[in-house]
This record gives C-alpha cells, structure tokens and sequence, in this order.
C-alpha cells in the first residue's frame, strides 16, 4: 500500500480539480475499488434497500409475494442468479432479493449484494417482455457483480478528500463517512465505461440465463422513445442513443451462441 500511495498523490495533485478528466487506468480503477471493504458497502447497500422496501409497504406500493409480476421478476431472476457465479466469487454468499415496487416510475436498480429492485413502471409502460427484462436485469445485476459502486464511491473519496485525508481513512477513520463522499448507492451515477461494461455483461448474463439477446435493440428503441420525457428516472443514470444500440448490436454474435446453448427447449 505505501509504494502505490505516492504515485496516487501524484496523479490526483495533477488531475487539477474535484473529478479526472480522462478514464483512469485500470489499476488505479482497482485500487480505488480496494479502499472501500466490500462487507461495509454491502452492509450500507442492505439498509438502503430496506429503507426503500419499508417506505414503499408504508404506503401500500409493494407488492407482496402472491403478485404475478413480482413472481415474473423472481422467476427471471433465478435463472440470471444461477449463472452469476462466473463473474463474482462473492455472488453465491449474496442474500439475492428481487421485490416490486408499484409506481409509475420508469426505473430498476440492482444493489451490492444483489439487492434487485423494479418498478412496475418500466414493465407497464414499457411493455417489457420477459426477454427484455432479462436484459434489464441482467445490466443492473452487472453493476453489482463488477463493483462499479464500490469503485465509484472510492474514486468521490479519493478526489473529494486528496491523499492526506485518505490515509487518515485508511488508518482510524476509515469507517467513517464513505457514503457521504460517494452519495446514496439509489442516485449512484455510474461511468461511461461502467455502463459499456454492465452492458457487455449483462447481455451475455442473459444469453446464458436462456434469454434472447437481441431484446436489448428492441428495449433501447424503447427507451429511447420513452427519452422524449425528460422525467424518465432510468435515463437519468443509462442514457439511451444510437452508439449504445450500435455496440450491443456489435456484440451480438458473442452472445447468440450461447443463448441457444442455454435457451430453455421448445415444447413439441
């Protein structure tokens, strides 16, 4: 730790400013990752989504266990849940959760831990097919499996704070006040480059739940129709355009292989 330090100080003394304007290198990336301990984030992610779930049962919006769409959701889940072993050691400890939260809201989020949340919005309004959702939670899902919270919020402390500070936290005071540099894990906005790797990932998480792939062209199409109003909470954190359409295009002779490998077999 003591060797990577220094170089780190030197990096952010030249970044000039509260944010890097260029990716960071891989390395760092991790390092960054490193300073926050997976158990802590995972412990905070837990208490927001109960916050969220206990909120949401107060004012009758979540949908209990006999809901046929939560049902949907669940069943979607536990073939995207069987396979996410192969891009997270710690998934198969995670305490998995899939609820339905009824709101217009066009939204869905998946939490360290794998804490799955949607919105019947994104279902209702959308008309998602259980493709479609597959691809939703298969991004979402993907966020969780590859870190990206926990990176995030350990680059806010790493440029909020400057490397003296960020010692203090590495000894006594490490504990204390992640979350108010990183911001709520619910508003966490994510990279570019974190949002081209979920997108990587969770297709082909959902190819190998057995779900199409191709979905994911026909559910941006969708998205970004739903664009054209500005109060769209999804978009706000995955803006939808043609290059996002382009690339998961681009991906999908990696991913229709193992989709039919994987796609549950046709009744005769």
């Amino acid at each position: 730790m003591a060797a990577v330090l220094p170089a780190l100080s030197a990096l952010l003394i030249s970044a000039a400013g509260p944010t890097l304007s260029l990716p960071m290198p891989l390395p760092l990336v991790a390092f960054m990752g490193g300073l926050i301990p997976r158990e802590a984030l995972e412990s905070r992610a837990n208490q927001e989504y109960r916050q969220l779930l206990s909120q949401a049962a107060a004012q009758g919006r979540l949908a209990g266990p006999g809901d046929p769409q939560l049902q949907r959701l669940q069943r979607i889940a536990r073939r995207a849940i069987a396979q996410a072993g192969r891009y997270s050691d710690a998934a198969a400890g995670w305490n998995w959760e899939v609820n339905l939260i009824r709101s217009g809201t066009i939204n869905a989020f998946c939490m360290p831990g794998g804490k799955i949340a949607f919105y019947s919005g994104i279902i209702d309004k959308l008309d998602l097919t259980d493709d479609e959702i597959a691809v939703i939670m298969g991004h979402e899902a993907a966020h969780a499996l590859r870190e990206h919270a926990r990176e995030r919020i350990g680059a806010a402390m790493t440029t909020n704070l400057g490397i003296g500070l960020l010692t203090e936290f590495l000894g006594i005071q490490r504990y204390r006040d992640y979350f108010a540099l990183g911001g709520q894990l619910l508003t966490l906005k994510f990279s570019r480059d974190d949002e081209s790797d979920a997108d990587r990932v969770g297709l082909e998480l959902a190819a190998r739940s057995g779900f199409d792939p191709r979905a994911s062209l026909r559910l941006w199409e969708k998205m970004t129709a739903a664009g054209a109003d500005s109060s769209v909470e999804f978009l706000s954190t995955h803006p939808s355009n043609s290059s996002r359409i382009d690339a998961l295009r681009s991906q999908l002779p990696d991913v229709l292989p193992l989709y039919e490998q994987s796609r549950p077999p046709v009744p005769p």
